[in-house]
Parts: C-alpha cells; structure tokens; sequence
C-alpha cells in the first residue's frame, strides 16, 4: 500500500486525485493539505504542511507554485518523493525543485498524462524515419477559452522529443504572418487554438510527398491527469534521490 500526502486536496483536481485512490486497493492518501482547512475529506487536513506529522510514501501536488517552498522543505526533511503537478514555476523555482533532486526523490512532467508520455516516445521513433525522408512537422493543440498560455507546455514537450531525436537541429515556428516565405524543411510549426471548454487535444502531423501521418492525444476530462499522479506515485516510492519524469514511469509500465 502506498500512502500519499495529498497537496491541494480541496481544489478541483485534489477531490478528482481523492476519487481515483479511493477506488485504487494499491493507494492510501494518508494526508491532506489545503490552505481552506478540511472539506469533508475522509484522511486528516492540514493548513501548514509544516504541522503534517503523517508518515508518508510519496507526495502530490496539485496546489500552487507559491507553496513549492514549504512542500521542498518537508519533502527533504522527512525524505518523502514529490510528484510536483502544479505548473506555472518560474525558471528559479525550477532550479530549486532540481537542488532539492540532490537530496530526494522529485517528479515534474510538462504533462502527466500516461497517453501523452507514452506519445512522447512514439514520436522519436517516428521522428528519425520520417524527417530524414522530407516530411514536415506540425503540431496543432487545443485548449479551454480560459487557458492564458500558449503553445501549451505539452506541445513543446513534443516538439522538444522530437528535435531531440533529430540531434536538436530543427527550429520552432509560432506564427507566419510576419512573412510570406517558403516553409523552412528544418523546422516544427505549433499552432495553438483556444475555444470553448476543450480539456486539451495534442496533434502531430508529418506530411510527406502524397502520405501524410498523424498522431493524436486528446483528453476528455482533468481525470487522466490525476491517474497519472497516482500511478507516478507508486513509481517514485522508495526511489533514491535524482530527477524522474513521467517518461521514467512509462518505462516501467
């Protein structure tokens, strides 16, 4: 049984994440933490994750980058793995969670979706047979109105995997109305639209001479999310320190 301290417990996907282990026999939130106290949760509730005294296997986050500071500190303290699912950390916040690597196990994925990380490795094989042969790459993602960022972080994570399967020599292209030019071979077009209430949809196109290949993730609630939260969080139980991805995950399924 792997218990889990549950980091943003009362938001919508701390309640989505306590569903999924509810109805896993290999999973045991042991412990919650939110800033708004408990909310009819079943485990203890705890404001300040300094006052946790619940021992745990793993940790999730789902809360906020502004408590990335306390969830190191603990994580650390009491050598519990971090699953870090929150986004929106700065490039210093970054530094700091890969600084606390050195001292315990830590998890952060762009996405942590098990059909997105499983694509991510379906797309360096593909990479190294279809752009040597003069296929074109772009990537075209799809988000909710209320998403503030674009591309997504899942887009370049894609086009990141595929250009490091081609030696990272392809360029990336956002937007072409600046200039009427002919599409570089070397580069990966990411196009993003934001519409309605569209959880996310992912999809990579390689368009050759007369055959075009397509790949295509889309998700249909916040729900993939958290299954993959939890099944990273039997992944990183017991891990020695070092930095893991959901990739690490996948590779062990």
């Amino acid at each position: 049984m792997v218990k889990i301290i549950l980091c943003g417990c009362g938001g919508h996907m701390g309640h989505v994440v306590t569903d999924i282990v509810a109805a896993d026999q290999d999973t045991e939130i042991v412990a919650g933490i939110d800033l708004a106290g408990a909310q009819g949760q079943d485990y203890p509730v705890f404001t300040d994750i300094a006052a946790c005294d619940v021992q745990a296997d793993a940790l999730i986050d789902f809360s906020s980058p502004k408590a990335l500071d306390g969830i190191l500190d603990y994580c650390v303290k009491n050598n519990v793995p971090a699953i870090l699912c929150t986004t929106g950390y700065t490039q210093e916040q970054m530094d700091q969670i890969h600084e606390a690597g050195k001292k315990v196990a830590m998890m952060k994925s762009a996405n942590m979706s098990l059909g997105v990380n499983m694509l991510l490795k379906l797309l360096k094989t593909a990479a190294k047979t279809l752009a040597p042969a003069g296929f074109d790459i772009e990537i075209v993602e799809k988000h909710h109105n209320l998403k503030v960022d674009a591309p997504s972080g899942t887009a370049l994570a894609m086009a990141d995997s595929i250009n490091e399967a081609l030696g990272n020599s392809y360029h990336y292209k956002y937007d072409r109305s600046q200039g009427r030019v002919r599409r570089d071979p070397h580069e990966i077009g990411i196009s993003a639209v934001r519409g309605g209430n569209i959880v996310g949809e992912h999809e990579v196109i390689f368009a050759g001479l007369d055959e075009i290949v397509e790949f295509k993730h889309t998700a249909y609630s916040k729900g993939v999310f958290a299954k993959g939260a939890v099944q990273a969080a039997k992944f990183m139980a017991g891990k020695p320190a070092g930095f893991y991805d959901m990739g690490d995950v996948i590779g062990e399924i």
